[in-house]
């Protein structure tokens, strides 16, 4: 089953990522709905500051193999960087909420995915849903490297700094990675400090997660400490969970990769759980 689905969404693998996105250019601020045909449903969480268009090729992907997938744009995201300054994880957590209910009222089953943030947002919702079928965290933050530090600079600076330019390091990966494109190269202090509370907040609910869960994260991850997935994976309480490393990956990877089994091994894992 899973074979023959593979082969039949090969196309969209093996299609470039970034002449997908030269072509997509009209896509890329909009949410996405595919429609599919095996009523179950996987709601796509994208990170902070980026957009839909960052788990859209692994929602075609899915949807290829009879999946009906739904990314939402997140409150505050896909317009004005400024757009986030008022915005709460309590906001996220309601966009999460409403398209996770729209797709129970047609599907049987609702798998959720996130990316970054997202897959904290998404372990915060499932810890307290039992009807969400099942869970796939990528790159997901349990602490992000010198986490003590940049917060309480954070926090520091928000008094004196409304809004700040990303910098990234040489080894943050390349300036044409999608998720660096599409994202807001500019973000209000105060919402950096609301992605801590989140990444603090989901520490509590991985003990909570009881569906079956894939975790997925870079070895190469420059963002979030070495040991996140680990941590995670200890903390989780399912009986069916699973983990995987994807080598020389930038942190948001999904959006990025040309390691195509990833998506083949997400897909083997919907199918059989």
């Amino acid at each position: 089953m899973v074979k023959k689905a593979y082969n039949k969404i090969k196309s969209i693998l093996f299609s470039d990522p970034n002449l997908l996105f030269i072509e997509d250019q009209h896509l890329i601020n909009k949410p996405f709905y595919f429609q599919g045909n095996n009523n179950k449903a996987v709601l796509l969480v994208h990170g902070w500051t980026s957009t839909a268009y960052e788990v859209r090729r692994l929602g075609k992907v899915l949807n290829s193999a009879g999946y009906t997938t739904a990314g939402p744009m997140l409150n505050g995201h896909g317009t004005n960087y400024k757009d986030l300054e008022n915005i709460k994880i309590e906001d996220w957590l309601a966009d999460i909420e409403k398209n996770f209910l729209d797709l129970k009222k047609d599907h049987q089953q609702v798998y959720i995915i996130g990316t970054s943030i997202g897959s904290n947002l998404a372990a915060v919702f499932s810890a307290d849903r039992i009807d969400v079928a099942g869970l796939v965290l990528l790159a997901t933050p349990y602490k992000l490297k010198l986490e003590i530090f940049i917060v309480r600079l954070a926090r520091i600076m928000s008094f004196f700094v409304t809004y700040k330019k990303k910098f990234y390091p040489p080894t943050f990966g390349l300036s044409t990675t999608i998720t660096r494109l599409i994202s807001y190269q500019t973000y209000p202090l105060v919402s950096a400090l609301e992605t801590f509370r989140i990444i603090e907040k989901s520490r509590g609910a991985f003990e909570k997660i009881i569906q079956p869960c894939l975790i997925i994260q870079s070895t190469h991850d420059h963002v979030i400490a070495r040991n996140s997935l680990e941590e995670i994976y200890k903390r989780i309480k399912s009986p069916v969970k699973k983990k995987r490393y994807v080598k020389q990956a930038y942190h948001t990877f999904i959006s990025d990769i040309k390691n195509e089994y990833v998506f083949k091994d997400i897909l083997e894992f919907l199918d059989n759980n």
